[in-house]
């Protein structure tokens, strides 16, 4: 990569910090100002690729070009499932957690004779190949209309938090629980905003170090569909009348 590139993302890195050149130099250890290395005078040396690394989480990888994540979190949990069960042919099950059972969840999640005891299925499509697949029962209404209580989603497996995309719903396992929501995070901190469709739920702040599992609402199983089609038609009118008050309260005035 380009020396001027590297200076621009070192440069970047600081004014981000909001930390002034002789501020940021102090901070990783160099004698002098950071200028020379701002300007493409000089190459980033070695030991502050480490300080950088070390205080900010600064992969050095994106740092020097070569790739588009730009922090890496020594320590973070592997978000991947602790557990995964196998038919007879040796292929991987799709595990259903049930309402019931998701009370159990976070506290048997290393016990493979707890997982063992979840009924297990798979689905023979292309949609369900080359990754893991769990089967969550939805508990409450905090993510309607999308989805109701008492159906099926079926999440696919997260690794790691450099995949998680914005605005996404995802199943959320902590040490103590299992929630359904949107996703919003943010790279810049280590706290992820946990979304509710239903607004009448506020947001969860949570820190990235309780998350022990993750994973991606891939699609839904439901059994009731005049149920379904009547709560978004109800939800829809509902939007329109807040729109319609809206609209009277700014001709009134």
């Amino acid at each position: 990569m380009p020396i001027e590139e590297e200076s621009r993302r070192f440069k970047q890195i600081r004014e981000e910090l909001n930390l002034t050149q002789a501020a940021f130099a102090e901070q990783l250890g160099i004698n002098v100002t950071t200028a020379d290395i701002e300007r493409g005078r000089t190459r980033i040396p070695g030991q502050v690729v480490k300080e950088l690394l070390k205080r900010h989480h600064i992969n050095p990888l994106w740092l020097f070009g070569e790739s588009t994540q730009k922090y890496l979190r020594i320590g973070e949990p592997v978000m991947s499932p602790k557990i995964v069960t196998v038919d007879n042919s040796g292929k991987e099950n799709i595990l259903l957690v049930s309402a019931k059972a998701a009370a159990g969840y976070p506290h048997n999640i290393g016990d493979a004779n707890w997982f063992e005891s979840l009924p297990a299925f798979s689905i023979p499509l292309p949609e369900f190949r080359n990754a893991s697949f769990r089967g969550f029962q939805v508990d409450g209404d905090s993510m309607t209309p999308v989805l109701q209580s008492d159906e099926w989603i079926v999440g696919k497996a997260v690794e790691g938090w450099d995949t998680i995309k914005s605005n996404r719903m995802y199943v959320v396992v902590t040490s103590d629980s299992i929630l359904v929501k949107k996703i919003q995070k943010n790279d810049q901190t280590t706290l992820v905003n946990l979304i509710s469709l239903n607004q009448e739920y506020n947001p969860i702040l949570l820190e990235r170090s309780e998350v022990r599992e993750l994973w991606q609402v891939h699609s839904k199983l439901t059994f009731d569909m005049e149920t379904d089609s009547a709560t978004v038609s109800l939800q829809n009118l509902h939007q329109e009348m807040k729109e319609l008050k809206e609209e009277v309260r700014k001709l009134v005035k």
